[in-house]
């Protein structure tokens, strides 16, 4: 099927982001570390905030449920930017050949809007996109579809012929209810085979 246009997640398909670079050092084992994240920072902290809830809210909340974890949460966020180990060369190249080609290429990223703050002066070819949609700034989340509708109206999608990329499963569901064509990236360094059939 014809693909006339790109739509991009961020995390883990161009940036190398992982809670655990910050987490492992201050925790005593792997198991508290491992209840950390599946039940305060995935959900209570950062899903809330790339929604668009600030971080001052979300952390409040946060240590009112666990009060115990009170010093982890309060250092997750003002060391949040150190999850990001950089960014993946191969997407990145990948990302420039499909301008070269003309094809449209945008981003449906679920990232707070707050940490969001300085990305594109650290990371210029983020300013390179034709468009973007950073779930905080929209108060919208993945897999939720409407931030999909969304997409489809400010960048004047076709679903049917636009490849969207994503890490998670359950946003490549969704984005195929809406029949998007899908990549589920698992691994940045295959994107250029994965990408190539669609370009050449």
């Amino acid at each position: 099927m014809i693909v006339k246009k790109f739509l991009f997640d961020l995390g883990n398909v161009f940036f190398d982001w992982n809670p655990e670079r910050i987490l492992k050092p201050i925790f005593n084992d792997d198991e508290r570390m491992n209840f950390f994240i599946n039940n305060i920072s995935f959900p209570l902290l950062d899903t809330r905030c790339d929604a668009g809830i600030t971080i001052e809210v979300a952390v409040n909340d946060a240590i009112k449920k666990f009060p115990e974890f009170e010093k982890e949460i309060k250092f997750y966020y003002p060391n949040h930017g150190n999850m990001v180990g950089g960014f993946f060369q191969k997407t990145v190249d990948v990302f420039y050949k499909i301008k070269e080609l003309n094809y449209p290429c945008f981003v449906l990223s679920n990232w707070s809007a707050e940490t969001y703050e300085g990305m594109e002066e650290t990371y210029p070819f983020l300013k390179d996109f034709d468009g973007k949609i950073i779930s905080g700034r929209d108060f919208l989340i993945k897999p939720d579809p409407a931030i999909y509708e969304l997409a489809i109206s400010r960048f004047d999608l076709i679903p049917q012929e636009t490849l969207f990329i994503d890490d998670r499963l359950d946003n490549i569901e969704a984005a195929q209810n809406l029949n998007f064509q899908t990549i589920h990236l698992t691994n940045p360094s295959l994107i250029q085979d994965l990408i190539d059939p669609y370009i050449n």
